[in-house]
């Protein structure tokens, strides 16, 4: 690994390691090691340098919200009022547990947000009762995704 220009070069043994450990986190050290031709400690020096380039952090489970009943994602669109409103308004949405992800963006809204609910009545809760509530929000417009068909981290 090198960082160029603040960009980071993998090479290829960085690359299988990252590409094993993408697929499935819980992938033992040893048999990445045995994939590779290289040893477990040098496999574990290249995650440490690979977490201290901020290149990955960490790892995840993932829960399947379906089955805790979660079955409705929408996006919501929010028109804040002025953008000064914007930091307090970020600040409102994440007391939200239902707000997955907020995004500042450019175009018609302030702020995107991604959200899981129960049902569609949740949402309506979420939306009268929660997010347009916020100081700050004018409006806001929402997409129901009737089906996720791409998940995926960059390609390596």
């Amino acid at each position: 690994m090198k960082i160029v220009n603040e960009a980071i070069n993998i090479d290829g043994i960085d690359k299988i390691i990252l590409r094993e450990l993408m697929e499935d986190a819980r992938t033992p050290i040893l048999e990445i090691a045995r994939k590779v031709g290289i040893s477990g400690a040098a496999i574990h020096q290249r995650l440490r340098k690979l977490e201290a380039s901020k290149l990955i952090s960490g790892s995840r489970f993932i829960i399947d919200a379906k089955v805790l009943g979660y079955t409705t994602t929408a996006f919501v669109g929010i028109y804040l009022d002025r953008a000064m409103s914007n930091p307090r308004a970020v600040k409102q949405l994440e007391e939200i547990p239902e707000v997955l992800e907020c995004h500042y963006t450019t175009g018609n809204w302030s702020v995107f947000i991604k959200i899981l609910c129960k049902n569609n009545e949740h949402l309506m809760h979420l939306l009268n009762k929660k997010i347009q509530a916020i100081e700050g929000v004018s409006r806001t417009e929402t997409f129901i995704s009737l089906n996720q068909q791409i998940e995926r981290q960059i390609k390596l």
